[in-house]
């Protein structure tokens, strides 16, 4: 598989900008896999596609305020940071944006002063690992002062008016665990109405965790699709979640992963044996075609951008030629794409 073999014409006007008036005002593409028709509707008829017995998977990762201003304690130069992640020695991962880069030891003051920290170590591609220190707790400081680290083709000016829409839209209704710089973008488009419609039915919600990295936007850079790494992302599957989807399938019940990260997760955790137990660990899981699908049989997918491991890892579940055909079919029809945009339900 070659990358270029996943690029499509896009125009620019139909890469969404901002969220529909409401969350299920969203179109959904409708792909049945087996026949390859295809149907245009909208998020609120998803349950016209399940049937009692079926398993809703979500991702309860909630996006932090990540995006942080401050300088060099020293010279007083300019600093942006991004935290990523925290690291095994109580440190954390960061992006930093700088004239220069920090060198260890070098202290940095952040957030207006409200958080201190020093440079632990350098790596690369403008990372560093930096040790905190505030008077409260971070996440706490951080939706105080912080920024909503959005996506680049979003485009926002410096304390642009919609900061407060963004703030509550670029977040799903069930985000409970912090640690994400990036949203679970299908999800976004349910409501607790929504969930209540599809439970009368008889559809269950399971949720796990899979915290979403910087690297959902890195570009695969190699003309060779196998030859692209992914970045480890953390993840978490509860006791309850692991029986309420092994109990699903001991029915016959369908799992219905929505989004991608849904899928990252369960295909990385899933056993040899076909069980998906609790537990925590770091996905690395790169799914392109051909690749077998051991744990979901349905998948709520947003538009994702040409030449992108989300669009590869789509095309292994319905084949790339549908894919593309779809691709095509909501470009006509102009579907809004990318994280504010349109849905597709794959069956």
């Amino acid at each position: 598989m070659q990358t270029a073999d996943f690029d499509y014409e896009l125009p620019q006007d139909l890469i969404a900008q901002e969220p529909a008036l409401h969350r299920t005002d969203a179109r959904m593409l409708v792909v049945h896999r087996a026949t390859g028709q295809l149907e245009h509707r909208n998020i609120r008829d998803i349950g016209d596609y399940l049937r009692a017995g079926d398993l809703l998977v979500v991702n309860n990762t909630r996006v932090i305020r990540a995006r942080i201003y401050g300088h060099k304690v020293v010279s007083g130069g300019a600093v942006e940071l991004l935290l990523l992640e925290p690291t095994t020695d109580g440190c954390w991962l960061s992006l930093c944006r700088s004239s220069r880069q920090p060198k260890p030891g070098m202290l940095l003051s952040l957030a207006g002063g409200q958080i201190r920290a020093e440079v632990v170590r350098q790596g690369e591609a403008g990372r560093i690992e930096i040790r905190l220190d505030c008077d409260r707790p971070l996440f706490e400081v951080l939706d105080q002062v912080g920024e909503i680290p959005l996506p680049p083709y979003i485009h926002r000016a410096k304390h642009d008016p919609k900061d407060a829409l963004d703030a509550e839209r670029y977040q799903t209704v069930f985000a409970s665990q912090p640690g994400a710089v990036a949203a679970p973008t299908a999800g976004l488009h349910f409501t607790p109405e929504l969930f209540a419609a599809l439970g009368a039915k008889g559809v269950g919600k399971a949720e796990i965790t899979l915290h979403v990295g910087i690297g959902t936007f890195r570009p695969v850079s190699v003309e060779d699709v196998t030859e692209h790494r992914m970045d480890e992302e953390r993840y978490e599957i509860l006791p309850e979640a692991a029986e309420m989807i092994a109990e699903t399938r001991a029915k016959g019940g369908r799992i219905v992963a929505v989004g991608s990260t849904s899928v990252r997760t369960l295909e990385t955790v899933i056993a040899t044996d076909g069980y998906i137990r609790s537990g925590s660990g770091r996905s690395d899981l790169f799914i392109y075609p051909p690749y077998s699908f051991k744990a979901v049989d349905c998948m709520l997918t947003n538009f994702h951008l040409p030449k992108s491991t989300l669009i590869m890892m789509v095309s292994a579940f319905a084949g790339r030629k549908l894919v593309m055909e779809a691709y095509a079919e909501a470009v006509r029809a102009h579907y809004r794409f990318y994280s504010y945009g349109d849905c597709m339900l794959i069956l």
